[in-house]
């Protein structure tokens, strides 16, 4: 007889970035539209996404949780939040504790920051000991210009290397590195808290396409994850400016929540372990 399919409590949730160059706002309607769990937050130069007020609202309007905030960690995001590293993390623990997300989605320092770089991995320890919040570490890449290789982050773009209480795995960032997203993912084992689902051919840029458009494991990830009752996090986390119009885009979020919650069904017996 076969087992009944089995639904693992991941919640499934739309990062407001996979509707750029719409507004935050518009990343919390179609995400209410089209029935996601809930958003992350990428605070980037959009003020909605700065401003938890705002954001409370918007939550409160759509009836969509805020699951996790992402720090203001690229190099367009500088100046958000102060130009202090430190400060900003700080500014986005705040906002996920008045928020009620779960997690917050943190990078590994540019190289040119030395400072918040030699402290990054203690630093981190000590943030995440004054909160219940998670501090998710996500993996990078190195950066490639056609033969050419640089890399950009320290400790290290790929954060297994370092000692970290919790990770985020993007997919779309292993492509990139042309690295084993499997690997990374079993040396990540029971601290990998949040997943940044998105695909990648290993270009050397940061494709972020629709999971299975690409070559990494999505399917595989996503039916290991409900085989071990994941209780993480999954971001659609895409890149859709591409899109001939606003319709095109949603197409495409609603494909990436169909093929998540398709492949988050699993009819494997339940294990003991939590460990991916």
């Amino acid at each position: 007889m076969a087992e009944p399919v089995r639904i693992p409590s991941a919640k499934v949730a739309l990062s407001t970035a996979s509707v750029y160059p719409e507004s935050t706002a518009t990343a919390f309607e179609i995400a209410a539209r089209l029935g996601y769990d809930g958003v992350e937050v990428m605070v980037w130069t959009d003020p909605v996404s700065q401003d938890v007020g705002a954001l409370r609202r918007l939550s409160d309007q759509y009836q969509m949780p805020i699951l996790a905030v992402h720090a203001p960690c690229l190099l367009i995001t500088q100046r958000v939040w102060s130009t202090d590293p430190w400060t900003k993390l700080q500014r986005a623990r705040a906002a996920a504790e008045r928020l009620g997300a779960s997690t917050v989605v943190v990078h590994p320092p540019f190289r040119w920051q030395r400072q918040y770089a030699r402290d990054f991995v203690g630093g981190i320890w000590r943030m995440a000991d004054e909160t219940d919040v998670r501090f998710a570490v996500e993996n990078m890449y190195p950066w490639r210009y056609r033969d050419r290789e640089m890399l950009a982050y320290a400790p290290e773009w790929d954060v297994t290397k370092d000692d970290y209480r919790h990770f985020t795995v993007d997919l779309s960032h292993t492509a990139t590195a042309r690295t084993d997203a499997t690997e990374m993912i079993d040396r990540m084992g029971d601290r990998l808290a949040h997943v940044h689902l998105a695909d990648g051919n290993g270009s050397a840029k940061d494709e972020h396409l629709v999971p299975g458009r690409g070559t990494q494991p999505c399917a595989e990830l996503l039916e290991r994850l409900a085989r071990v009752s994941f209780d993480g996090h999954v971001v659609i986390e895409v890149n859709t400016r591409r899109a001939m119009s606003s319709a095109e885009r949603e197409a495409d979020l609603a494909e990436a929540l169909a093929f998540t919650r398709l492949h988050l069904a699993s009819s494997a017996a339940p294990t003991s372990t939590r460990r991916p």
